[in-house]
């Protein structure tokens, strides 16, 4: 129990997740303001889309896995 949440802590704290919840704050911050540059939002959209896109690639990695040793 208590290595699985070692594990996923773990991987919160890598390199594209820290980058990923940064831009979020700031996103969120310069949507609280109503100061959004549309070079920002480009950027932060490509982040969320390959950050998002990695995250369920995994997933689906992940289940032909499971379903391949079945």
């Amino acid at each position: 129990m208590h290595a699985a949440i070692f594990k996923r802590l773990g991987n919160l704290l890598s390199v594209k997740s820290l980058v990923t919840l940064t831009l979020t704050g700031v996103f969120a911050w310069m949507a609280a303001t109503g100061n959004i540059h549309q070079d920002f939002m480009t950027v932060y959209t490509v982040v969320i889309a390959f950050y998002f896109g990695t995250q369920s690639q995994k997933v689906q990695d992940a289940l032909e896995g499971s379903y391949g040793n079945g």
